[in-house]
């Protein structure tokens, strides 16, 4: 298809389009009887589980007491019946790869029974472990091609749920994926080993406060996922957006996001219609949706859930990247997760809102009025201010991808620098903790509008900071630096083995000093903050995190700024990442090595097929438009006479001296490509420092000419009709 054919096409099936009856109903249930109407969930269980079974599962649930295996088939045979009832005639363990994708497996409940007839079977063996082959998964050297064995283990924690089909239905078990040898495969199984290491240390914490419940310590996530929605005519006329996730070449519209009118906006209607059908799909699978609204860019918009437990809230983001995308075509729109789709405005991330405690405690991180005196408080959050400061580089390490490169450090996103944004409240307590105690601390006001019918409105203590990478923001920590299209298992896989060392560390520190005497706890408390905020306040920073004086003042505080992915993924096996996984048995030693090969391959593998894109695009599409406009011309000079000359040789002059120096670069990179190393990161280093280089050459004369040739001969969608057509 043509761009100009696109653009006719997208241009009809905006201004044609009319909501018409909408693909869902609420008449047969309201909101609140769809919520997880389709998730096998507390409410099932409790009817369909003999109440001795229903127990047990609940203690491993709530209390991560190991499973029973006795009352896996009673519950395989409620799950079946319930699935059946509702359609379900296939189920399925789903697993999330190191491919970063969602995996799955689809096995019938049927089976023949040797008389012409068929029997509904699903065993306690079948629900806990599945066996998909591991050898087509990325292994990163734990797995020989050759062997192929590889196991599903059924993650109790997390309900299954139905999927809803057109022509049917099937179950989903959420599962962990791991090899023979018990080696991590996935993104799951290293969360619940750290989420099973910080209730560790974070108990120990409290016990010496007096206020272990008996209740796990989980960590919560809310995800804050934004993407792009364009149209499907366009998606479909870009090579670039279809293989890559974003456009390689593009020329910057006369309008962009300068007049800040899309931010919050009102929400197109085709885009709200798709909006209510992707939050109908998701309560029914119990995703806590509850946010919708217009991002800074045009065509760039956000959908956020509430907290949850992080596994669930892992789990529950990759439906709804898969909802966002799969629901988007019913609407003629493709939605785009990569970081970084369209040049020059800003890209997408994710958000990772982030917090500990349980449903008796709270948040942990949460302050109170008088956060000065509320020593817990301050304990739990000196240990994050420690663990951020430790292993910054980590954090970065776990962000770091080709695409979430192109947003990193941009006046748009966090930069690669990790910091603490604490506020004027907190940052003025510790300070005064580190002079000898903390006797007082700001408190939250009344905000003065100065219209006398408006109602009081309660001012918080302190502004917030959307500079910061890692910012408190109330009553949580947000992790600014994910990247839109990234699982959020590794961030909080990293967040939570890091706390749990600064648990550990305060935990160890405190029954040392203490020796179990309750008296002596205050003053041990104050000590130990004293200590910990002197030693680690240089990760704290308030300001602006896009200046360029920031970045000097992060070098004379020795933190350490990773810019780019192939300087931050080593850091996933540097002696003290490997030692602090270790110790909490999150990863071994080969499963950090393989993570690192594996993420270094996706980088790799990224940048060449972007920059092979390129040269096709640029010989196959840019170059034969031009040379055509460039025939027109020529025809154009030779029959015109003197009046209007001028214009048209320079015009001709210009476009052919752009269309040698696309030729030129596109021969460069292409020989760029067919390059070969010894070594992952070698190879990283050379896409980084010689390919991106090179494709940004030919865009630039790529970009030059689609603002010289024909607009009817231009033979890509242009930012202007992808952005602004909707």
């Amino acid at each position: 298809m043509s761009g100009h054919q696109a653009r006719l096409n997208a241009i009809a099936a905006v201004t044609n389009y009319k909501a018409g009856t909408p693909a869902f109903s609420f008449a047969d249930s309201t909101p609140t009887e769809l919520f997880g109407s389709n998730v096998f969930n507390d409410k099932v269980m409790r009817e369909r589980l003999p109440k001795k079974v229903y127990k047990s599962l609940m203690r491993t649930i709530e209390q991560g007491e190991k499973l029973d295996p006795s009352v896996a088939d009673v519950v395989a045979t409620a799950m079946k019946d319930w699935a059946m009832s509702k359609g379900a005639t296939h189920y399925t363990h789903v697993f999330y790869p190191l491919n970063g994708l969602t995996a799955e497996k689809h096995d019938g409940f049927l089976t023949p029974d040797g008389n012409g007839n068929v029997l509904a079977e699903f065993s306690g063996s079948q629900l806990i472990q599945g066996e998909p082959d591991a050898s087509s998964f990325p292994s990163g050297g734990l797995r020989a091609t050759f062997e192929a064995r590889g196991y599903t283990a059924w993650d109790v924690t997390n309900p299954a749920y139905i999927i809803e089909n057109p022509n049917g239905t099937f179950l989903c078990i959420p599962t962990a994926f791991v090899s023979w040898t018990g080696e991590a495969l996935d993104k799951k199984t290293p969360l619940l080993r750290a989420s099973q290491a910080l209730n560790t240390q974070a108990r120990r914490v409290l016990r010496l406060f007096g206020t272990d419940t008996g209740d796990r310590v989980v960590s919560y996530a809310g995800a804050e996922q934004e993407y792009f929605l364009i149209d499907r005519n366009f998606f479909f006329a870009r090579p670039d957006l279809q293989l890559a996730g974003r456009t390689l070449l593009g020329a910057k519209p006369a309008k962009g996001q300068e007049f800040e009118d899309h931010y919050f906006g009102t929400v197109p209607r085709r885009v709200l219609a798709f909006m209510l059908e992707v939050e109908h799909e998701l309560y029914k699978l119990g995703v806590p949706v509850k946010t919708r609204h217009n991002e800074v860019a045009p065509a760039q918009f956000e959908i956020a859930p509430v907290f949850e437990v992080s596994n669930l809230a892992t789990d529950h983001n990759q439906i709804i990247m898969t909802s966002l995308k799969s629901i988007a075509k019913r609407y003629g729109m493709a939605c785009l997760l990569h970081e970084k789709p369209f040049a020059g405005i800003n890209g997408s991330g994710k958000h990772v809102n982030y917090s500990l405690g349980n449903s008796k405690l709270g948040s942990l991180f949460d302050p109170g009025d008088t956060p000065h005196e509320n020593a817990q408080f301050l304990v739990f959050c000196a240990a994050m201010i420690r663990s951020v400061h430790k292993y910054g580089h980590l954090m970065r390490a776990v962000v770091a991808s080709a695409s979430n490169d192109h947003r990193l450090g941009a006046n748009e996103a966090p930069p690669a620098i990790m910091s603490v944004y604490l506020g004027e409240q907190l940052t003025d307590v510790f300070e005064q903790i580190k002079n000898g105690g903390a006797k007082s601390c700001k408190k939250r006001g009344m905000l003065q509008v100065g219209v006398d019918t408006l109602p009081p409105l309660p001012m918080d203590a302190g502004d917030r900071n959307r500079t910061s990478p890692f910012a408190f923001t109330g009553n949580r920590f947000e992790f600014r630096a994910v990247g839109s299209n990234m699982s959020i298992a590794g961030p909080q896989v990293a967040l939570n083995t890091m706390l749990a060392e600064s648990l550990d560390y305060i935990a160890t520190e405190l029954e040392k000093t203490t020796g179990g005497d309750q008296s002596k706890l205050p003053e041990a408390v104050q000590c130990l903050l004293r200590d910990i905020i002197t030693e680690h306040e240089a990760v704290i920073f308030n300001g602006d995190g896009y200046s360029d004086e920031w970045h000097k003042e992060a070098e004379r505080r020795g933190l350490r700024n990773l810019p780019t992915s192939v300087q931050a993924l080593p850091v996933l096996t540097a002696p003290e990442v490997v030692e602090l996984f270790e110790k909490y048995g999150v990863f071994s030693r080969r499963e950090l090595e393989s993570r690192q090969s594996i993420y270094l391959e996706q980088y790799c593998r990224t940048i060449h097929t972007e920059a092979a894109l390129v040269v096709k695009m640029a010989r196959t599409q840019i170059f034969p438009a031009a040379v055509r406009y460039q025939s027109e011309l020529a025809a154009t000079c030779a029959n015109m006479k003197a009046i209007g000359m001028d214009f048209v040789t320079h015009t001709l002059s210009d476009l052919t001296e752009k269309l040698r120096g696309l030729q030129q670069n596109t021969d460069a990179l292409d020989a760029l490509v067919n390059s070969h190393f010894e070594s992952e990161i070698e190879e990283a280093a050379f896409m980084r420092e010689k390919v991106l280089p090179a494709m940004e050459k030919v865009r630039s004369y790529a970009d030059q000419l689609e603002n010289i040739v024909a607009d009817d001969l231009w033979p890509l969608p242009s930012y202007q009709e992808m952005l602004f057509i909707k």
